[in-house]
């Protein structure tokens, strides 16, 4: 069968729309999506359950959060070495391979101990399960992009906030019945079923990129905003972990947050249900953005409306307010993770794509990682979150000054975009 940057003429009927910006492109820019909104309805499995899975296993909290924050240190890690597998292999046989790691380590994890935990999460569900999707996915479409290439990376990266509208209150209601241990083994099941079939009808191999072969012929120690391009890349990545350390706050804890302070867990569930759904509509938005002013313009505005919205946490513990404040944190934060893929693409040759994305990726779900845990310690030290939140506060305001120091290397030119590689 030829490639998918052969001609026309020769091209099988399924592969004759892998064009640039086509509709192949949109199809499986949709196929991802769908991919992830089950893929990431596993890590929500603790977040939803962090309080009758630490009761269940005899431990703290701190405890359970490691086993959460293994899976964001293992999805970033494991997508380096799978974005390196899916260009020699294919994307499809990765993330099938990905969906059934993810219902391994949700059986392993469901076997009621502490190691168990651990092992699903950090090594099957993490390393080898979602960094077999999230990391090679967004590369993936990525390819298939070029003028709305924002758009397209919000839409799919959206997948994780379709799977936070649609799970916790499912698994809410199924713990509540049927007991955690049972409901995560009975998720694995539903995600082995429901991928694989969409990986292998839907992802196609991407088009070749017209301008792959000029950019894999030009110098490789050019500069990147007048700096070494790894130094760039580092910068990158240091300013995605200071970002996805309050990030990970509401996200991880804001359903035992809630019951902590009086209001029902089902509620808490809620609330994180519409800060996903506020962050779905809102990714568009960005994406949108992103297409017209840039992936470093659209960090630092997202940035700072996360910052702005982590604070709130700190002055309201009413359940209306928090409802709000859960909705204007989704706003803020839903552009921050496609906007770094997007400043990688722009920054960096394509072909270096497969690498560089991935790696900035795990740094910054280490941040995740990172804030998930820290945030469980210092609960277990004081006894009430608002240390954690003002902590991620200053992490926020951290990335604000990094990004800024890029966005000024670059120059805010009114919106002017660099080249797109």
């Amino acid at each position: 069968m030829p490639d998918a940057g052969g001609t026309a003429a020769t091209k099988a009927p399924h592969e004759r729309d892998a064009t640039i910006d086509g509709r192949g492109a949109w199809i499986a820019g949709c196929a991802a999506l769908a991919v992830l909104s089950v893929s990431y309805g596993s890590p929500l499995l603790i977040v939803v359950g962090l309080k009758p899975i630490t009761a269940g296993l005899g431990t703290i909290r701190e405890v359970t959060s490691g086993a959460a924050s293994l899976t964001w240190v293992g999805t970033g890690l494991g997508g380096i070495l799978m974005g390196w597998l899916s260009e020699r292999i294919g994307i499809r046989r990765i993330v099938m391979f990905g969906s059934v790691m993810i219902a391994a380590g949700l059986a392993v994890s469901a076997i009621g101990t502490v190691w168990a935990l651990y092992l699903g999460h950090g090594l099957l569900l993490g390393l080898l399960g979602n960094g077999a999707m999230f990391p090679p996915l967004l590369v993936y479409v990525s390819r298939w992009f070029e003028k709305r290439r924002g758009t397209a990376l919000a839409l799919i990266a959206s997948g994780q906030y379709i799977a936070g509208m649609i799970w916790p209150t499912v698994f809410e209601h199924a713990m509540a019945r049927f007991g955690w241990q049972a409901t995560m083994a009975g998720y694995g099941i539903v995600t082995v079923l429901l991928i694989p079939p969409i990986a292998a009808l839907l992802l196609h191999p991407a088009p070749a990129h017209p301008h792959a072969a000029t950019a894999s012929a030009l110098p490789q120690h050019r500069a990147t905003l007048g700096l070494p391009p790894n130094l760039v890349l580092i910068l990158l990545g240091v300013a995605g972990f200071c970002c996805c350390v309050p990030m990970a706050l509401p996200q991880s804890h804001l359903v035992a947050f809630c019951s902590d302070i009086g209001i029902q867990a089902s509620t808490g569930a809620a609330m994180l249900s519409v800060m996903t759904a506020c962050a779905f509509v809102s990714r568009q938005f960005w994406g949108w953005l992103a297409d017209r002013v840039g992936g470093l313009v659209t960090l630092m505005l997202g940035s700072a409306c996360q910052a702005l919205a982590i604070g709130g946490f700190l002055l309201t513990q009413d359940e209306a307010g928090l409802f709000a404040v859960s909705a204007a944190f989704g706003l803020g934060f839903s552009g921050i993770v496609p906007a770094y893929v997007l400043i990688v693409r722009e920054l960096f040759p394509a072909h270096e794509a497969s690498w560089r994305v991935p790696t900035v990726l795990f740094i910054a779900m280490s941040g995740m990682a990172f804030g998930s845990w820290f945030a469980g310690a210092l609960y277990d030290h004081f006894g009430f979150y608002a240390p954690a939140f003002a902590t991620g506060t200053v992490f926020n305001v951290a990335n604000l000054a990094i990004v800024g120091f890029l966005l000024l290397r670059q120059g805010f030119r009114g919106g002017m975009r660099p080249a797109i590689a």
